[in-house]
C-alpha cells in the first residue's frame, strides 16, 4: 500500500466496496476520470485506491468489450470491504451523509 494513496471521495469508495461485494464487476474504459464504470454508474475517483490498496484485481472477460478492462475483488479486497461496509453501516445517518457531502 502506498503511503501517499488518499481516498478523496469516502462515500463513492464505500458504494463500490458495497457493489463489488454484491459480485458486480467494474469496467475500465480508459484512464482518466469518469473511465470507469460499475452498476451503470461512472466511478470518479475510487478506480485509483482500490487498485493501489489491492482490492481489485483485473480479470479476462472473453464476452467484454477488447479494450475494456474488467475488475472485481480479491481476497483481501473482500475482507476489506465486509469490515468497511460493516462500518459504514454502524455509523449514524447524519455521519454518512456528512461523509457524502465533503468527502
Amino acid at each position: 500500500m502506498e503511503a501517499r494513496t488518499l481516498i478523496a471521495d469516502r462515500g463513492e469508495f464505500v458504494d463500490a466496496l458495497q457493489l463489488l461485494r454484491k459480485g458486480h464487476v467494474l469496467v475500465r474504459v480508459s484512464d482518466q476520470a469518469g473511465g470507469c464504470v460499475l452498476d451503470g454508474g461512472t466511478l470518479y475517483r475510487s478506480y485509483e485506491p482500490l487498485k493501489q490498496f489491492g482490492l481489485i484485481d483485473e480479470f479476462h472477460n472473453p464476452d467484454g468489450f477488447p479494450s475494456a478492462s474488467y475488475y472485481r475483488l480479491t481476497p483481501r479486497g473482500r475482507e476489506f470491504a465486509e469490515r468497511a461496509c460493516t462500518e459504514w453501516r454502524r455509523r449514524p445517518v447524519w455521519k454518512r451523509l456528512a461523509v457524502r457531502l465533503t468527502g
